[in-house]
């Protein structure tokens, strides 16, 4: 039964991520494929990482993560930063164009935690808030997100209103 209700869920969330990506892919000069869109969410999910980090996660090389970073820099979804700490690196950063179209996918999640919110009681929200602090958190070691990302979230966190 566990296992069904989560599949279920897990299967209505990818449907609606899928479709709207799908959606957002538009088949004119400047638009977004759908890998390229992928490789934005995992460059987000990454959190700044450089093309060496970037291709080391997907297991490509580092020609062909230079190739797709360079197609999403043209179509202005990302931009290249100088390391702090070593001018001769760089990290990738989303741009404004990304964000525009980040907040266009994360609607559907929005409206289903709007409806958790309203459908169970504060003590229900509670439990399965740590619920899921724990799924994410110990049980899905395999998916850690890699370090970078952890500081982005610590250092957003420490934002006075991050809905982080």
């Amino acid at each position: 039964m566990l296992e069904k209700n989560f599949r279920a869920v897990f299967d209505k969330f990818k449907f609606q991520f899928y479709r709207k990506i799908f959606e957002s892919v538009r088949e004119r000069d400047g638009s977004l494929s759908a890998m390229e869109a992928f490789s934005l969410e995992i460059i987000d999910l990454l959190g700044a990482p450089t093309i060496g980090e970037f291709a080391d996660f997907l297991n490509i090389s580092q020609s062909n993560a230079t190739y797709k970073v360079n197609s999403l820099m043209r179509k202005g979804y990302l931009v290249r930063q100088n390391s702090e700490t070593d001018r001769r690196e760089y990290h990738l950063v989303l741009s404004e164009k990304f964000r525009n179209y980040m907040s266009y996918l994360t609607t559907y999640e929005d409206t289903v935690c709007k409806r958790i919110r309203n459908r169970f009681t504060s003590e229900e929200l509670e439990i399965f808030g740590r619920m899921l602090n724990a799924i994410s958190g110990e049980l899905m070691p395999e998916c850690d997100v890699p370090s970078a990302h952890r500081k982005a979230e610590q250092a957003a966190a420490s934002i006075p209103g991050s809905a982080n």
